[in-house]
């Protein structure tokens, strides 16, 4: 009797223990769903986590180290559900994977965002040349950019994340060694406020920005093209059929870039009467921003919204940058692309998508008439985005 009390005793026990442990593991997932272990490795020999952030509402972002990628953001909707808004994977593999997932997806995103034509650029006398890894020309700083790097990172409190990164003279042919810090911070108002700054041993251009994929409506097997954008500038800078900035300041006034007062994504994205469209099976493009005047961003002016009809969820974009590039996620669900599974074991779909990317124009180096790029020793440059959620 005692041998089988005692059996019993030690199989309730072990039953106790099992389910305790996986109470403590079911704790350890963060709301939107990510297992932090996910997030464990080394890349390069640094060490890559998953870093959480939250606010008196309950709001959270999720934050990995490599490529100061934001991982998810958890915004409560019109009825108070929290709800998952941006894009990306449930693990570091596959951000860290540059040939079977490449992404740009939540990333901080340096040395320069977005494109230089041809790979090169010329500071005085020297001209640089660039590694290229889109066609001729060098996107979101090369190859081996910052979104693929790990950054060093200081959890400063519950709702304050600092990520460093120094990138050394030559880093991708960009000249000067530079220290660079992104802060992401998560105010009770529900914003995610996003700083950057850096310095530089050399002469050299920089222009960061951060790379969200945002879809409002939560559901990120459905196309995102209900969603309601609205672009405060009057002018846009037009491409060619490589992506890259043609010179021209065009007004958006009389073209489906008119963004000034909200409309629905679905109006555009598809009108291939309008050259701008047509070869960017979306839109893809740089507006130049009415909150930069003189020189200087007003950053307490909203550049840039985005609405979801389905959920209520409004973002609006606050920035001092000149411009901001609005990509409706032309390239998802396209070739290999389609195949990709992605959070929650989702497959994305072709402009399931928008990112709203701050920054200087794309291919300033070589516009000395547009604001400038320009970072020289002695001198920190400044970036300031910052997103932030409410209903309506």
């Amino acid at each position: 009797m005692k041998r089988i009390m005692k059996s019993a005793f030690l199989a309730c026990a072990a039953i106790t223990l099992l389910a305790s442990c996986e109470k403590k593991q079911e704790a350890q997932l963060t709301t939107s769903g990510l297992d932090p272990v996910k997030f464990e490795s080394t890349i390069d020999g640094k060490q890559t986590a998953l870093y959480t952030l939250k606010n008196k509402s309950g709001m959270e972002v999720c934050i990995t180290n490599l490529g100061g990628r934001v991982v998810s953001l958890m915004v409560p909707d019109r009825d108070g559900k929290l709800t998952d808004v941006v894009l990306g994977y449930d693990n570091v593999a596959q951000y860290a994977d540059r040939e079977g997932s490449p992404s740009d997806y939540g990333a901080s995103i340096g040395r320069y965002a977005n494109r230089i034509s041809k790979h090169s650029f010329t500071i005085g006398e020297e001209t640089y040349e660039l590694v290229p890894n889109d066609g001729d020309n060098c996107l979101h700083g090369g190859p081996t950019g910052w979104q693929y790097q790990v950054y060093d990172a200081e959890q400063v409190d519950d709702q304050t994340l600092k990520l460093t990164i120094v990138s050394p003279d030559g880093d991708n042919g960009f000249p000067g060694e530079v220290t660079a810090v992104t802060t992401y911070k998560l105010t009770d108002d529900n914003t995610l406020d996003i700083t950057w700054e850096a310095t530089t041993t050399k002469e050299t251009v920089i222009n960061q920005t951060n790379h969200c994929y945002f879809n409002l409506n939560g559901r990120f097997d459905a196309v995102g093209t209900n969603m309601e954008l609205m672009v405060n500038a009057d002018n846009f800078t037009p491409s060619d059929v490589n992506y890259i900035p043609t010179g021209e300041i065009l007004p958006v006034e009389g073209t489906p870039f008119d963004f000034r007062t909200p409309k629905a994504l679905a109006e555009v994205v598809n009108d291939t009467t309008f050259d701008q469209i047509k070869n960017a099976t979306g839109v893809d493009h740089n507006f130049c921003l009415n909150t930069y005047k003189d020189g200087k961003g007003d950053d307490t002016q909203v550049c840039a919204s985005l609405y979801s009809p389905e959920t209520g969820i409004l973002l609006e974009v606050f920035t001092n940058e000149p411009g901001i590039q609005v990509y409706t996620g032309n390239f998802q669900g396209v070739g290999r692309d389609k195949d990709i599974v992605r959070k929650h074991g989702l497959k994305y779909p072709k402009h399931v998508s928008v990112c709203l990317e701050s920054q200087k124009y794309p291919d300033t180096p070589n516009h000395p008439e547009w604001p400038s790029a320009s970072l020289k020793p002695g001198k920190t440059y400044q970036s300031h985005c910052a997103y932030k959620f409410s209903v309506k």
